[in-house]
């Protein structure tokens, strides 16, 4: 199966849970089981859910994220917008 890696800066859909249905991008890798994840609204930068990597899916969208800080919760928001 050709899936999509969750490296940090791709953009995901939630499978599971009660933030089923929406869009988030992955901030970073825990381990081989977890992603922290943000979208920029109800999950900001400064709380990231803790998310397993099998209920979330993939999707071609990647943020480019800046290598001396973490992106702001505007910059989420606009890349998960400009996806559509």
């Amino acid at each position: 199966m050709n899936r999509l890696p969750l490296t940090p800066g791709r953009m995901a859909l939630s499978m599971a849970g009660r933030d089923q249905g929406r869009r988030f991008i992955v901030i970073a890798e825990v381990d081989s089981d977890f992603v922290l994840i943000a979208d920029g609204g109800l999950r900001g930068i400064d709380r990231p859910k803790k998310k397993r990597r099998k209920h979330l899916k993939p999707l071609p969208g990647v943020m480019s994220l800046p290598e001396d800080r973490l992106p702001m919760n505007h910059e989420i928001r606009r890349a998960l917008c400009e996806d559509l």
